[in-house]
Order: structure tokens, then C-alpha cells, then sequence
């Protein structure tokens, strides 16, 4: 049987006063205005609020807030922190990596109820961050240490490559592993796992390496000793993406098959080191993938190599090439479909249990090729150079039951 519930109007009024003052008096009016299907049943009895609640007060509109003495809202630690009950995060691989517990949110997902890869980004660069935030050597910077500010010195990433297999729906929880190990003498590398709670399923894998810019000349800078000091401890050897010899991604040229320009940075674009951030990047390579590529594929992977820093005056053209030899518009170029066939015996398992060729054919990948550069007077300056893999979209949901 429903149960309908009706409430007198004075009770959504809101007034600004102690939780403890009026609770008393909103419990009274809450248990006596419940109705069952129009009729008056016994009270439900509303439990008191917790003490941490009833001791807490609210605000007053127009009334100044009040700080700490010391003025820091951020409580960052000082020392190594080993849960997280916030941000659901905790210290893992025998102290040094991270783990965080991470719901996808309504406004994480596309029309299609998954998470976005832009999404996906970010919750990347929030874990990297809140690892530094748990190690206890964040500084007031964006992810730097306190040796970093001492040297003036800012973390720039000149290469990522993130690796997804499934995408997490609304609502899902999903566990990011994250850690950081050496890259050369001067640079970190930082890997994540993303995998599902419930199943354990990968979802995605991602490594990226990052190198340090001083902040005030903008140029790239060795490791301070004291900043080794401060990163070699949580060092581990372990990687998500075996990555021996990375594949280079070929300078495009204006006669690129796809094109936007004069795309010009907003200010919300900007992160806190005042440049353009990397999330924003994706958004506008994407932006000249074919619309019929996005509505029948889904991103799979995803590599970009940085050139330089993007500023809020900077015009930006996005240039996109689709491989020769890939599907581009539903069709396969002739080459490739006669050597397939050639090499395809039409009595084989495959075409039996009902794979065969249309199989092979819609499970091939599609590859683009991307640069990002900055339209100038006389030459335009490299900002990323990208490629992205795209693969058919799943008819069902994976791991469904």
C-alpha cells in the first residue's frame, strides 16, 4: 500500500537559527502531520540528530564569517596521513600508492548514462592531487611540494596515455589506484588504475610523465637535490602501461582533413598555474572527430605529447587526420578489405559460430591523428600533438546479469 505524505506549509519555512533551538519543535510538527492515503496514522517517532549536529549552528544571512586565526580554510597535512575518511582515499602499496573510492555522479555522464572521458580526466588529476595532499608534502601550489615553492618550481605533464576498456555508468562505484615512480633524472611518472568495486573489473589504465617549469620564466627546469629528496621515497617500480618504445605521433600540416580554428581559451579554462588545462585540450580535439564516429564508437585510447603551455590570448586551431588505411565514414578502404578477405578462409570457426568477416571488420579499430597549435603572425607553435583509438560501441552493457 503507497503512503502519501503531506506536510503543513509552515514547515518548509526556513529560518536561521541553532539546529538545537527549533529541533524540538520541528520534530512535534513532523510527527503530527503524516497522513496515510488522506488519514491520520500514530506519529512516526523522528530520531534526535547526532551530537556533532545538535551542537553545530547555522549562519545568518549578512552575517560575517569567521576563520581560523591562522586563515588557512584547507587544513592541508604536514605530516603523511594514512585515511582519508573525506575523500574516501587511503595509502596503499605498502605506504606510498593511493587508493580512492569514487561514486560517477549525474553530471560525470553523457547521454548514453557513462562517464565521460573528460570526467575520466579529471578524476585522474584529482587523485594525483589528493596523493600529494595525503603524503604530507603538498605545498600552497597545485600539486607542488614544499621544496617546489622553495625553487619556485610548478609540475607540467609532457606526456599521457590513458587506455579504457569499459566506461563506469551513473552511479557506480569505482575504485583509482594511483602511485608515481622515476621517469629519466628529471622527471615522475604517475600511473592509475580505474576498476570497478563490485567486480574488480579494469575499467581503464593511464601513465603519464611530468616535468618541472619554473614559474616565473616559464622555462623547464632540472630536480632540485631537495626535491629528489622529498619524491624518491614514494618512488615505486611498477607500471600500468607497459610502454617500452612509445609510438611517435607525426606533426600534421595545414592540409589536414578536419579542421577548427580561431578557438580561443575562456577563463574558466585556466587551472592555477594560469595555463590552459590539459582537460580543456581534449575537449577541442574532440571537437573535430566526425559526427558519425562519435555516435556509433567510443574513445578507447587516447595519447597526447605537450609542446608548450597554452595562455588565455593564445588563438587555437585543432587539426584532425584519420589513418589511411582506417574506416572513415562507414567505408573500408579498398586495399585493406581485399587483403582481409585474401587472408580469411571462409570454412574457418570464426564465420561458423557467426564471427567471419563483417566481425573482424566492425572490431578493427579506428585511429585519428591530432595537433593542437597556436595561430601566429608568421608560424603557428605546436601546443599537444594527439591520437585517439576508437572502437564499436557495446550493443549491451558489459557485466550486466
Amino acid at each position: 500500500m503507497a503512503a502519501t505524505f503531506s506536510y503543513p506549509a509552515y514547515a518548509y519555512v526556513v529560518r536561521c537559527c541553532s539546529m538545537r533551538e527549533n529541533h524540538d519543535q520541528l520534530k512535534q510538527q513532523l510527527n503530527s502531520s503524516i497522513r496515510v492515503n488522506g488519514s491520520f496514522r500514530s506519529p512516526i517517532k523522528v530520531e534526535s540528530f547526532s551530537q556533532t549536529a545538535e551542537a553545530a549552528t547555522t549562519t545568518t544571512l549578512g552575517q560575517a564569517v569567521t576563520f581560523p586565526e591562522n586563515g588557512q580554510r584547507q587544513n592541508i597535512p604536514t605530516k603523511k596521513q594514512l585515511v582519508d575518511p573525506h575523500r574516501q582515499g587511503l595509502i596503499i602499496e605498502g605506504g606510498v600508492g593511493y587508493r580512492q573510492t569514487v561514486v560517477i555522479r549525474s553530471y560525470e555522464v553523457g547521454a548514453d548514462k557513462t562517464a565521460t572521458l573528460e570526467s575520466i580526466l579529471n578524476l585522474l588529476q584529482e587523485t594525483a592531487l589528493n596523493h600529494v595532499w595525503m603524503s604530507g608534502l603538498l605545498s600552497d601550489g597545485f600539486g607542488a611540494t614544499h621544496g617546489m615553492m622553495r625553487n619556485d618550481l610548478i609540475w607540467v605533464v609532457s606526456r599521457m596515455q590513458v587506455l579504457i576498456d569499459y566506461y563506469p555508468i551513473w552511479g557506480e562505484v569505482v575504485e583509482i589506484d594511483t602511485w608515481v615512480g622515476a621517469s629519466g633524472k628529471n622527471g615522475m611518472r604517475r600511473d592509475w588504475l580505474i576498476r570497478s568495486q563490485a567486480t574488480g573489473h579494469i575499467f581503464a589504465r593511464a601513465t603519464s610523465t611530468w616535468v618541472m617549469m619554473n614559474r616565473k620564466t616559464r622555462r623547464l627546469s632540472k630536480m632540485p637535490e631537495e626535491v629528489r629528496d622529498e619524491l624518491t621515497p614514494w618512488f615505486i617500480e611498477k607500471q600500468a602501461i607497459n610502454e617500452d618504445t612509445p609510438e611517435k605521433i607525426v606533426k600534421l600540416d595545414k592540409e589536414a582533413k578536419y579542421m577548427n580554428s580561431d578557438l580561443k581559451p575562456k577563463r574558466s579554462d585556466l587551472d592555477m598555474n594560469q595555463h590552459v588545462n590539459n582537460v580543456k585540450y581534449v575537449r577541442w580535439m574532440l571537437e573535430t572527430i566526425p559526427d558519425q564516429i562519435l555516435e556509433g564508437y567510443q574513445l578507447s585510447g587516447i595519447t597526447l605529447e605537450y609542446r608548450r603551455e597554452c595562455g588565455s590570448s593564445d588563438i587555437v586551431q585543432s587539426l584532425c587526420e584519420p589513418e589511411e588505411d582506417e574506416i572513415l565514414n562507414g567505408a573500408m578502404e579498398p586495399d585493406y578489405c581485399t587483403s582481409l578477405l585474401n587472408g580469411l578462409s571462409f570454412a574457418s570457426s570464426d564465420i561458423i559460430n557467426g564471427g567471419g568477416v563483417l566481425t573482424c571488420l566492425e572490431q578493427r579499430p579506428i585511429r585519428y591523428t591530432h595537433l593542437l597549435q597556436i595561430k601566429g603572425e608568421k608560424q603557428n607553435d605546436e601546443i599537444v600533438r594527439g591520437r585517439t583509438t576508437w572502437k564499436r560501441k557495446f550493443a549491451t552493457m558489459p557485466f550486466s546479469t
